[in-house]
This record gives C-alpha cells, sequence and structure tokens, in this order.
C-alpha cells in the first residue's frame, strides 16, 4: 500500500513577517565579518557552511520550508561561524575574555562552534525525519538523528584534516586546534553533547512548531 501523500505546506505567517529580520541578520554580520578579517582564506573556509546553508534554505523556502525554530537554529549557527571567520577562532574576543575569567589554558570558542555542529544539525534532521516519514519510533529516530550529527562532525574532522594537509602550516588558524593534542576529539564530544542536549531540550517545542506548520 502506497503512502500517504505529504500534506501541503505554507509558509507559516509569522515566518514570513520576520524573514527579512533574518536576512539582515545573516547579510549584516556577514558584511561585517568580511570587512578586514583576520585572513581572507581562512574567513572563506569558515562562512563557507553558512554560505552553503543559505543557498540551500533559499532553494527550498517555498517547496519545503522548515519551521521558524530551524530556521532560528540556522542563522544563529551562521553567527557563530562568521564572527570566528572574522577573528580567526583562537582569538575571538568572547573566548579570551572567558579563557582569563576561568582561567584556561586555550581560547575555546571553537568549542561553541563545534557544539553548534551538533544542536542545529540535529534539529534539521529531526525535521526531515518527521515530515519525510523515514523513521516513525522516537527511540530509533533520535538515535539516528545523534548518528548523523557524529557523522556530520567527523566528516568536518576530514575536511580539516584535508585543508591541513594542503596549506601547511597556514590552516593553524582554520583548525584553531592551538597545540590541544586530543582538539579532533573533544570536537566531536562538544557535537554528541550538542545534538542530545537539542533533542531533550527542544523536542517538544519543535513538535508543537511542526504541528503548526503541517496544519498551515
Amino acid at each position: 500500500m502506497p503512502d500517504a501523500p505529504l500534506p501541503s505546506i505554507r509558509v507559516q505567517p509569522a515566518l514570513r513577517a520576520t524573514q527579512w529580520a533574518w536576512l539582515a541578520v545573516f547579510w549584516g554580520v556577514l558584511a561585517w565579518s568580511a570587512i578586514r578579517p583576520k585572513d581572507y582564506p581562512t574567513w572563506l573556509l569558515e562562512v563557507a557552511p553558512a554560505l552553503a546553508g543559505f543557498l540551500v534554505l533559499a532553494g527550498t523556502r517555498r517547496s519545503f520550508p522548515l519551521t521558524a525554530l530551524a530556521y532560528a537554529l540556522v542563522l544563529a549557527h551562521s553567527v557563530i561561524l562568521m564572527v570566528g571567520g572574522h577573528y580567526s577562532y583562537a582569538e575571538v574576543p568572547l573566548g579570551e575574555w572567558l579563557r582569563e575569567a576561568l582561567g584556561q589554558s586555550r581560547n575555546n570558542y571553537d568549542k561553541l562552534g563545534h557544539f553548534a555542529q551538533g544542536f542545529v544539525p540535529a534539529i534539521l534532521a529531526r525535521e526531515l525525519m518527521i515530515r519525510l516519514r523515514i523513521v516513525s519510533r522516537p527511540a530509533w529516530r533520535n538515535f539516528l538523528v545523534v548518528c548523523v550529527c557524529l557523522a556530520i562532525s567527523a566528516a568536518y574532522e576530514l575536511i580539516e584534516w584535508g585543508v591541513a594537509l594542503a596549506s601547511g602550516t597556514a590552516a593553524d588558524a582554520f583548525l584553531g586546534t592551538q597545540g590541544y593534542v586530543w582538539d579532533t576529539q573533544s570536537d566531536m564530544g562538544c557535537a554528541l553533547l550538542g545534538a542530545v542536549l537539542a533533542l531533550l531540550l527542544l523536542g517538544r517545542w519543535h513538535d508543537r512548531q511542526l504541528t503548526r506548520l503541517t496544519r498551515g
């Protein structure tokens, strides 16, 4: 028996009302980050995922609009990437302030980026799995969402490795290891933590938004 067709989706009025604000924040922060960054090649590497995400969202905004929560999380993650690209992750002022205030040995702003690398894709993967009816059982769905987020994190670490091999010492700013031998493992640990927390903290809120979206 074939699956029932997916319900028609229309853009939520609230999302339509705020889309210009979303665009203003995205392009405003991107323009700021492009003004005299520490290093233009590093800046381009760091903001490339945000630009790719924007193109995907722009291309699917009519055929497959997402929940307002998903769009907001993508914007927040994009801002994190743009700020890191402007300063380089090892020199972001917020991370420097926390390093001094907490007596840390390194600037840990990059860990915020890797936390978001799990937190944000978790909601995106969850939304796709629910709306496309990929996995119906919540327990299996949550397990697979976490697996997807870890796969994304591992893929990014491989990209960083490839850049390091191609660029040599010029990749230090992009890698942001700051001499920490367990940087790769801790990056993936932050992504895992982000994915799990997103499912625990935002699951019910996300369900309510999905219900409103499909009924729209």
